[in-house]
């Protein structure tokens, strides 16, 4: 008698394959280019309608874990996003809280002490509470792609650093088309991208540190979209220089000192699968 498959063994039984993955995500994302290149319409200041693509790293992982493991796979995938009681230890909700608003601080009074003529950030609670809402809501789609689908097998092969490195060129990649339509420079995205790359390791150290938990994943990708727009003002005075210099700086910090960044490279092999 044939015996049925677990759900737990159905999420498992297909490997996640994180390049193709990459490619559906920009597959996904050229129809949000070719929109926000033809309407020029901006959902905040710096952010073009383009930046609804952030639905597509969840589409794109969503249709290759379905393919795999069928709807009950799809539906635990999807429950990822509000992981939180993986977070075992509450301490780590305080870097997925507030590193990216203290490294937009010392940012903010880095270009103060520059004798920059920035002012003070200035936006309502109600202002506030929005973007967090938006932020966290678009953070979630991301996030499901980026940590739950594909930093898994790629820290298998490659370790925590290599893992980050890959999502965070693919990341930064996947906003390139964005920022040259909202009229960045090559100097502002080259900056920008040391910027995110280093993100992206800060966020694999904390996923790691939190047994793999996209909600705590989302929370420091959102908290870092809110800074921005906090950012002197809606984010106009920020310098990707200064941002990318702090974050990047903070990141090599991490990888000599944190302690995921090592447990990931003994484990090798032993790293699961996103499911």
């Amino acid at each position: 008698m044939r015996m049925s498959r677990s759900p737990e063994n159905n999420q498992r039984s297909g490997a996640p394959h994180p390049w193709t993955f990459f490619a559906l995500v920009l597959a996904l994302a050229t129809p949000f280019w070719l929109l926000s290149a033809v309407t020029r319409y901006l959902l905040l200041p710096g952010l073009p309608i383009a930046a609804l693509m952030a639905i597509c790293p969840v589409a794109a992982a969503s249709i290759l874990v379905r393919k795999a493991g069928g709807m009950s796979s799809l539906r635990a995938f999807l429950l990822r996003s509000l992981d939180y009681r993986r977070i075992k230890n509450p301490v780590w909700y305080v870097p997925a809280l507030l590193l990216a608003p203290l490294l937009n601080v010392i940012a903010f009074a880095v270009l103060r002490i520059a004798g920059e003529p920035i002012p003070l950030p200035h936006m309502s609670p109600n202002e506030i509470v929005s973007l967090c809402v938006m932020f966290f809501v678009g953070a979630a789609a991301e996030e499901l792609g980026w940590s739950g689908y594909a930093t898994d097998p790629l820290q298998q092969r490659y370790g925590a650093f290599g893992c980050a490195l890959i999502v965070g060129f693919v990341w930064a990649l996947f906003h390139f088309v964005p920022l040259v339509e909202v009229g960045r420079s090559f100097g502002w995205i080259a900056w920008w991208t040391v910027g995110t790359v280093a993100l992206r390791v800060l966020i694999v150290w904390l996923y790691d540190n939190t047994d793999r938990s996209v909600f705590g994943a989302t929370l420091l990708h959102a908290s870092t979209n809110v800074s921005w727009q906090v950012f002197p003002v809606h984010g106009s005075y920020f310098d990707p220089g200064i941002n990318g210099v702090i974050f990047a700086s903070t990141a090599l910090l991490i990888v000599a000192f944190g302690r995921p960044f090592a447990i990931a490279r003994r484990q090798g092999a032993k790293v699961r699968h996103p499911l």
